[in-house]
């Protein structure tokens, strides 16, 4: 009978303790500071004369910013809200007058869905992902360019995870701003350029640490 009851007590002490440990919750949310760098975008002026290709540009620069998400029901789907900055220059390139240099600050405002798809043989500590996103991007300086447009985004990237609350992203996007209707800007005295009625490319790529919460 003891051997009966010292057989039993073994047997099912792993499964009580299974019972009686909580279920260990994997974070749920995620933040991201981040240092980046963005490519030139231009905007195409209108009405041009054919066989000229006047345009405004906004020079390639560093950006920085920061995202805040939430995980859903499935861990490898994260929804993010992100901001980023830029503190560039626009100049003009064939157009008389040739418009001064201006500096600006682009400010977009997005909103990330991304996903974690599972890779076979990939190391479970590094994570790739696909990224959509959509928002708006404001750009404006302190003389005469203050506008905001609808933009959006899709790349894709790595999260590296040293732990249950710290990892690193790195992360490539391209980012189309749509400049209509159109924009306008100031390039002399009594003279107006107006820009827009396209997509207006831009590339971003990013990195930074990422805490789990």
């Amino acid at each position: 009978m003891l051997v009966f009851i010292a057989t039993l007590f073994f047997v099912s002490a792993p499964a009580l303790n299974a019972q009686e440990q909580p279920e260990r919750k994997l974070p749920r949310f995620d933040f991201t500071p981040f240092m980046g760098y963005r490519t030139s975008m231009s905007f195409p002026v209108d009405p041009h004369v054919s066989g000229t290709n006047p345009r405004v540009v906004l020079d390639a620069s560093p950006s920085y910013g920061a995202s805040l998400g939430m995980r859903l029901r499935a861990e490898e789907d994260l929804v993010e809200i992100r901001w980023a900055r830029q503190d560039s220059y626009v100049h003009a390139e064939d157009i008389t007058p040739q418009p001064p240099r201006q500096r600006v600050i682009l400010d977009q405002f997005h909103g990330d869905f991304s996903h974690e798809p599972f890779v076979e043989d990939w190391a479970s500590w590094a994570k790739p992902f696909v990224i959509a996103s959509v928002g708006a991007t404001h750009v404006s300086s302190s003389t005469n360019i203050n506008f905001t447009r609808f933009s959006f985004g899709i790349g894709g990237g790595i999260r590296f995870y040293a732990g249950r609350h710290f990892g690193f992203k790195i992360q490539a996007e391209w980012l189309p701003v749509y400049a209509d209707p159109n924009v306008a800007f100031i390039c002399g005295s009594g003279c107006i350029v107006h820009v827009g009625g396209t997509l207006s490319s831009q590339g971003e790529v990013l990195a930074g640490p990422l805490l789990r919460f």
